[in-house]
């Protein structure tokens, strides 16, 4: 395998990813970003078309939605255009690359609001879901100081709450997304983000004629080490749940049945994809490979909220946290990125063959 199509910044996956699309002979589409990355650099999402213009069966790849991420989901992007596949008529692949750019370039999961794209896809219009158990643990999850003392008091403080609740409820009020503290971890924002927006621009400009769908969203941090989980957050016993069943196998895990490592949440991307391709039969996978265990993941998301909120991103202090929090959500190490490469190669050729053997 040509490990080579991995990155270790958002500059060189861009220009990588820009490159193969180009020699593949892709149709490339760019989505400016208003903002611009640690160097000064531009930044931009980026979508690549692979074959004929209006085809009605489409196989969408997404990278950076939690963008730090993107460093993962990049590199399989790139290795399909640098050995695209052999695709059944009316068939054809679409790669978003840095939906979420600004995440991906500073090497965070979130935003530039601070929000967690994939809990922003919820309706604004009506009452925001509520998490109070989030609200009680904020403080603990993004205290103000990281000296030893404030850290462990908090882990204190949580430990506490966690043997009142128990287990399950700590990991919703954490993770499942709250609507309530712009400041916090899995903030799911109070509008629409630039990623979401410029999401729903390409989906209405991109598939408004797809009739058969698949979508892959590549994730990374959750499960064992290397290992690729197919999971679907589509309705139990509905249609697409069976069709992503006949495309992707047994693999596929349901967070909703509890049958997944990841749990139910609140404005995931698969939602708005829902909404938003009424028109289509379609089947949503997030590709989410493990890396390490929870509690160090915890630990780099609270160093990165302490260093947006208390700290200079652009400080001496910032180098070491964003390195911590790349290396927990991608490991730099080839036997995990031959893992990610190899799944990914597997899941993409599923889906090609699903959507041509669906009538």
């Amino acid at each position: 395998m040509d490990l080579t199509v991995f990155s270790r910044t958002y500059p060189e996956s861009r220009d990588k990813f820009l490159a193969a699309a180009q020699a593949a002979g892709a149709r490339l589409r760019h989505w400016p970003h208003p903002l611009k990355g640690p160097d000064g650099g531009a930044l931009s999402c980026d979508t690549a078309w692979l074959g004929p213009e209006g085809a009605s069966r489409v196989l969408v790849i997404l990278s950076a939605t939690h963008g730090v991420e993107g460093l993962a989901g990049s590199g399989p992007q790139i290795d399909l255009l640098l050995h695209p596949p052999a695709l059944p008529p009316d068939t054809a692949v679409l790669l978003v690359h840095a939906i979420n750019p600004h995440g991906f370039a500073w090497l965070r999961r979130v935003t530039e609001e601070n929000v967690d794209l994939n809990r922003n896809w919820v309706d604004f219009t009506q009452p925001l879901p509520e998490n109070p158990g989030y609200a009680s643990l904020h403080p603990h999850y993004v205290p103000a100081s990281l000296d030893a003392a404030a850290v462990a008091a908090a882990e204190s403080a949580i430990d506490a709450w966690r043997g009142t609740h128990g287990d399950a409820a700590e990991r919703v009020a954490r993770s499942s997304g709250q609507y309530t503290h712009p400041d916090g971890l899995f903030f799911g924002g109070l509008e629409a983000t630039w990623a979401r927006r410029t999401s729903e621009a390409i989906l209405a400009g991109e598939l408004a004629q797809a009739r058969t769908v698949a979508i892959v969203d590549m994730h990374t941090g959750l499960g064992p080490y290397g290992y690729g989980e197919p999971i679907c957050n589509h309705a139990p016993g509905g249609e697409r749940v069976a069709r992503a069943r006949r495309w992707w196998g047994d693999s596929v895990t349901e967070p909703l049945l509890g049958t997944s490592s990841s749990q139910a949440k609140w404005g995931l991307t698969e939602f708005g994809y829902e909404r938003a391709l009424a028109h289509a039969d379609i089947a949503f996978v997030a590709l989410e490979f493990g890396t390490y265990p929870p509690p160090r993941g915890a630990d780099v998301l609270r160093a990165d909220a302490w260093l947006w909120n208390h700290g200079d991103p652009t400080g001496p202090e910032a180098g070491p946290i964003r390195d911590a929090l790349r290396d927990h959500f991608y490991p730099p190490f080839a036997d995990w990125q031959e893992m990610v490469l190899f799944r990914s190669r597997q899941i993409f050729r599923q889906a090609v063959q699903g959507l041509g053997g669906e009538a």
